[in-house]
């Protein structure tokens, strides 16, 4: 069997849902799929702002006007008189309303909220996909991915209990093999034993897609995107990209790490470790190749490597009496670190400071700055940008960087790592 994952892009629209339908025809003879599906379009970042606490209730109530409208809308043209599509629609936005307003709002309960909330994104996009895919004849069985991947109660970004998460997914083999020609599942979303939502971190459908084929040992996993497939860099940035045919399990790690957007960091682990290959094809152009991530000893072709993450803040943490930085200081900055669930793009220390690029996610920053203030003296910059190169030359830094000042650096044999004012 094979697993193919489609993201928001690829279902943003009722054309986009027609479309992705295509492709799913057209791999129907040779073997089952499972198919992952992300929330249409931008729906996360709308519920997002539905979270108890995130927005004030004028706003709430346009917002949660807009998500139904778009998902009717979606529904009704790929299913006109279809009601049945309808009602399970009516019925998720019911269960969000009632969470909505009797979900506690203060902060310590936020990210448990907001695991119970946005999840209806995939629960709608899925849904309806399942209903449209059944209208066309295709046998489609919708699973709750809340049953099949089981995490820890580490909310927005549940750890997966791996022997228990086999377990649940094994029994879907019998379905795959003798009753359906898909299961329909969502991506990004997980449970725990006791029946809470959990996510799998922004982002997560890859990572979704990468758990069910280790689990069943699928053939291979397709991730359908709107590029041409993995490119050296963001074609927001460069015009010139070039396409990357192959790449070895270790560099897509290496890349997915350091932020390279076309994967997801934790997909890489699961596929390669039962050598299941990974490809990253166009939903615009289907019938085109794409790139494939496997066993492969060296990058086709071999070129520079771009990844920029912006929104980044640069911290420095010094003692306050001037002494080292030491193995205690950094145990209690990482020990306040790990609590708040904050990951560490860049790190740098000398004898008197320890400095870290992060996200700048203002909630929780504003955090960690009050905790780290409370030991330390805390100095900040705000607005930058983290430049990763893979495979470069002095020309190709001195071409990205420009005239801006280097605010930190750091070079290896093949990556050089810089943080810079956003332009």
């Amino acid at each position: 069997m094979k697993v193919f994952k489609f993201g928001g892009a690829s279902v943003n629209s009722a054309d986009a849902v027609r479309n992705m339908a295509q492709i799913v025809q057209k791999h129907l003879e040779s073997t089952p799929l499972v198919v992952v599906v992300s929330a249409m379009g931008k729906t996360t970042n709308l519920l997002e702002k539905l979270v108890p606490g995130s927005s004030d209730i004028t706003s709430t109530k346009v917002l949660r006007q807009q998500l139904e409208e778009y998902h009717q809308e979606i529904a009704s043209s790929l299913m006109p008189e279809n009601k049945e599509v309808q009602h399970k629609i009516d019925t998720l936005l019911s269960n969000l309303d009632h969470l909505c307003t009797s979900l506690p709002t203060d902060v310590e309960h936020h990210n448990y909220c907001y695991d119970q909330v946005v999840c209806h994104g995939e629960l709608l996009s899925t849904t309806i996909i399942a209903e449209y895919l059944n209208t066309l004849g295709i046998n489609t069985l919708w699973t709750d991915a809340r049953q099949l991947i089981k995490t820890d109660n580490h909310y927005r970004e549940g750890r997966v209990d791996w022997n228990a998460t086999e377990k649940e997914i094994k029994n879907l083999e019998p379905s795959i093999k003798n009753s359906y020609s898909i299961v329909l599942t969502q991506g990004f979303i997980g449970g725990t034993t006791d029946g809470q939502t959990t996510t799998l971190g922004r982002e997560g459908s890859d990572y979704s897609a990468a758990i069910l084929a280790h689990c069943l040992d699928a053939e291979s996993v397709t991730i359908w995107k709107d590029v041409p497939g993995f490119l050296n860099a963001d074609p927001k940035f460069f015009i010139d990209t070039v396409k990357i045919s192959q790449i070895p399990y270790n560099e897509a790690i290496e890349l997915a790490y350091y932020g390279a957007s076309v994967i997801h960091p934790k997909t890489v682990k699961p596929i390669q470790n039962k050598g299941i290959p990974l490809y990253i094809r166009s939903f615009i152009t289907p019938e085109a190749e794409g790139s494939s991530v496997g066993d492969y000893s060296k990058l086709v072709p071999e070129t520079p490597l771009y990844i920029f993450r912006n929104n980044q803040i640069l911290l420095s943490i010094l003692p306050r009496d001037y002494s080292f930085i030491a193995e205690d200081n950094l145990q209690v900055i990482f020990g306040i670190l790990n609590e708040l669930g904050i990951r560490v793009n860049l790190m740098q220390n000398s004898a008197l400071s320890f400095s870290i690029c992060v996200d700048n996610n203002p909630q929780r920053i504003k955090i960690l700055i009050e905790r780290l203030k409370s030991m330390f003296r805390v100095r900040y910059n705000e607005n930058l940008q983290l430049i990763t190169i893979r495979y470069y030359t002095q020309a190709v830094i001195d071409s990205i960087v420009a005239s801006r000042p280097i605010l930190l650096e750091q070079r290896s044999r093949s990556t050089e790592q810089l943080i810079v004012p956003c332009k």
